[in-house]
């Protein structure tokens, strides 16, 4: 079985060609069992983000098949030639899969490393794959290897701490702009789990004034009161953004939701003060035409590039300790990937062993008749556990051995000597009768 990945993120596609091979816009539940429905992924996962998709897949097919495959399904899925996106796609196999997914959910692999909401979205993605019945021993052991490694790199490493997220580094960039926050008007569009992080990095910079808009008012009237903010209609969207001088967007919309005469109608009303738009949502939330409108400054998501590099620089102390623990948990995970492989031959082993005991125990029957049950029973029990000790130090040995090679010389080697592909051979235990010595004491 391989395990198998193909995908594109921030690091290899622009965000206009991630909207186009985005499956959070989607039921991503569908799509996994559209992908599990593709004759070689035997198991699969759906990981979509607002800077990465990516597909694992494990399978008993020949990895380029199976890359083949994975390819199909996203032109197929998306309705997209494979040569627009063939460019931007990356994909490992086996341990290197492992070792991008340990990455990945460990932070280092995000636009903004350390970011804290990665590992949620990766188990998430795993959740509703496996709930969809999509997943089996080999994803099982791989995603819940990278839940540990995201685990241990949060607590063992400073590399989460100081709020670093895509929503920090567009804090990041408004102080960049104005200098510092402090009595600035701010406008949050959006009212999830980003907006609401956005918001209360702009509190804790002093900013003067933050509003809250929402096509849900509930949310954003909850949003409000938790960062100490006001809350706005919907529909009073362009008079907030007249009044703002930074406005940040990050909502679910499949469309933008902010259009060229939207901004050109508030900063009609506008003194000639710049307006900032930090617009940090993947489908993009603002017309990209919006940056030719004068005195109007428009940032996407691919724009927080500079800032992550000034992160990656102050954190690569922690960067080191953080690839130090995913090196650990890569090698055990290989190390249980090798074990597999031996697997058959171990179980073969033991069956092989188990029969040849049963089938003495079973010529010994009529010497063991006179046995009380209990003793009947303590016979089976010893001889099952002589079984499993001599077999254990064997089997541990075989499936620990270094590499492929090496565990496929021995796994052949022991099958030939055990005979485990045919069937036993019980003609040389049938030429004599048990304990001969006994008999020959016979009267």
């Amino acid at each position: 079985m391989h395990l198998v990945l193909l995908g594109v993120s921030h690091r290899t596609a622009p965000v206009d060609l991630r909207e186009r091979l985005d499956f959070s816009s989607r039921d991503v539940g569908a799509a996994v069992e559209a992908l599990a429905a593709r004759s070689s992924a035997a198991e699969s996962v759906v990981l979509s983000t607002c800077n990465r998709s990516e597909i694992y897949v494990a399978t008993t097919a020949d990895p380029t098949r199976a890359r083949e495959e994975l390819v199909a399904f996203l032109s197929d899925y998306h309705e997209l030639p494979r040569e627009v996106f063939l460019p931007h796609v990356f994909t490992y196999d086996d341990a290197a899969a492992a070792h991008h997914l340990f990455r990945v959910a460990a932070g280092l692999d995000s636009l903004v490393v350390g970011e804290p909401q990665i590992l949620g979205q990766v188990k998430d993605a795993f959740q509703v794959a496996a709930g969809r019945h999509c997943t089996g021993p080999l994803l099982n052991k791989t995603f819940h290897s990278a839940f540990g490694v995201g685990k241990r790199v949060r607590t063992e490493t400073a590399l989460g701490e100081g709020a670093v997220s895509v929503s920090f580094a567009a804090v990041a960039l408004a102080r960049k702009i104005f200098g510092r926050l402090r009595g600035r008007r701010v406008l949050v569009v959006g009212a999830g789990e980003i907006s609401a992080l956005t918001a209360q990095h702009l509190r804790s910079h002093g900013v003067a004034d933050i509003v809250i808009t929402s096509r849900t008012a509930a949310h954003a009237d909850a949003l409000a009161a938790e960062v100490g903010g006001r809350a706005m209609p919907w529909g009073e969207m362009t008079a907030a953004i007249a009044r703002a001088d930074i406005v940040i967007t990050a909502t679910g919309s499949q469309r933008p939701i902010i259009t060229r005469a939207d901004v050109e109608a508030a900063t009609g009303r506008r003194r000639a003060d710049p307006l900032f738009i930090i617009d940090i949502a993947v489908p993009r939330d603002v017309d990209p035409s919006v940056s030719e409108i004068e005195q109007v400054f428009l940032y996407n998501v691919d724009d927080l590039q500079n800032i992550v590099q000034e992160n990656l620089a102050r954190r690569a102390a922690e960067i080191a300790r953080a690839e130090a623990i995913v090196a650990e948990e890569l090698a055990r995970f290989t190390a249980w990937q090798r074990s597999r492989r031996a697997v058959p031959t171990v179980v073969a082993l033991r069956q092989r062993f188990d029969d040849i005991r049963r089938t003495e125990l079973q010529r010994l029957d009529t010497r063991l008749s006179g046995l009380p049950p209990e003793a009947r029973a303590r016979v089976e029990e010893v001889t099952r556990l002589i079984v499993e000790k001599l077999l254990l130090e064997p089997t541990e040995q075989l499936k620990a051995l270094p590499d492929e090679e090496t565990q496929a010389v021995y796994t052949e080697a022991v099958n030939r000597l055990f005979r485990l592909g045919e069937a036993p051979d019980d003609t040389a235990a049938g030429d004599a009768e048990p304990f001969p010595t006994d008999r020959a004491r016979e009267p």
